[in-house]
């Protein structure tokens, strides 16, 4: 029987010699590599014992294609589809359609475009649209995407603090453009993973293993919920101007810089791995949220006006919602760290 992709067999181990052992490798995929004998091979041992066995001038331009017909697609939904073969790491995007649906594609498309990084429309007609990313995944390392999601997150609660001390609400006006941003870097970051697990290439790359990524992936994803919270108070305060003065000594606001000096701290042992400064900063999180879950009570309590004391809880769900989230990036930095532990004292 004929081993296939996916497939399994056992095979012996030879003795050629006094320090030789060989293996055969299957012929079904030493024809389907193009490989003739004398050709050479790259063998990389793992972290987890396993070894992989690859040609040596393996292509790095495989390109992965998709089609879609919007004949065959629910209404609507063109764009959840080009996020889905964003995301799974399609390289080239071909769309047909009636001539009568141009616009409501171009629409989406421009959507697509605006959500996305690296694709642009290669071709444009009035029955069919062709995308092609420009960019190569393995060029953006993710600790950067990881950082710049960071400095967008930061930057506005930075301005909202302002705001809240008496400066201009215009500093929030593009709240939206930068949780956009933040958006965009995730699913970038997503797609990335996603293309490192099936290309030891784009691994090799990275220089990140595979439980690496997945683990960078839990980063972005915290701190897009951040950054969700974070409009979420801009857009509060936008809403609502007259509510934000003579605020700034209140409950939530005074945590916000235990979590932005928190949180720094996180980005940095992105790198160190300290434990001890990771649980300092999850500790202080922790008693951030303590007292706002009892500034939240006292609020209740108490029946203050209707209108403040709604915007008073809503501005503390939302700081309590970013230390929490907060909190789950040093708990992911946790286990990177004794991950990498594992690895080192396996025998």
């Amino acid at each position: 029987m004929s081993l296939g992709p996916g497939e399994n067999e056992v095979r012996k181990l030879q003795s050629t010699g006094g320090s030789t052992f060989t293996v055969s490798l299957p012929k079904p995929w030493v024809l389907a590599q193009g490989l003739n004998a004398r050709d050479s091979l790259r063998v990389d041992w793992r972290p987890s014992g396993a070894l992989r066995v690859t040609p040596l001038d393996a292509s790095e331009n495989v390109i992965q294609k998709v089609f879609f017909s919007t004949n065959k697609l629910p209404e609507n939904s063109l764009h959840d589809h080009l996020m889905g073969a964003y995301i799974s790491g399609a390289d080239e995007i071909h769309i047909r359609f009636d001539p009568g649906e141009q616009k409501s594609v171009s629409t989406q498309v421009r959507r697509f475009l605006r959500c996305t990084r690296g694709f642009e429309i290669m071709d444009e007609q009035p029955s069919n649209t062709h995308l092609k990313c420009l960019l190569n995944v393995g060029d953006m390392p993710l600790h950067a995407s990881l950082n710049r999601m960071y400095l967008q997150v930061t930057s506005l609660t930075r301005d909202i603090l302002s705001v809240f001390e008496g400066g201009p609400k215009e500093y929030l006006e593009d709240a939206e453009e930068r949780e956009n941003e933040v958006d965009a870097l995730l699913y970038l970051i997503e797609r990335q993973m996603r293309v490192l697990l099936d290309s030891h290439l784009v691994a090799t790359r990275l220089n990140l293993t595979r439980t690496q990524a997945v683990e960078y992936s839990n980063l972005a994803r915290s701190l897009e919920r951040m950054m969700d919270h974070a409009y979420t108070i801009a857009s509060l305060i936008l809403e609502h101007p007259k509510l934000t003065k003579n605020m700034i000594d209140m409950a939530p606001l005074e945590q916000l810089p235990i979590w932005q000096a928190s949180l720094k701290e996180l980005m940095i042992n992105i790198r160190t791995r300290d434990s001890t400064r990771i649980e300092k900063a999850r500790f202080d999180l922790k008693e951030a949220q303590r007292r706002l879950t009892e500034h939240e009570q006292y609020v209740l309590e108490h029946h203050r006006l209707n209108e403040w004391m709604a915007f008073d809880l809503r501005l503390s769900e939302s700081v309590r919602r970013l230390c929490a989230y907060a909190r789950d990036f040093g708990e992911v930095l946790l286990n990177m760290k004794v991950f990498s532990v594992l690895q080192r004292t396996t025998p």
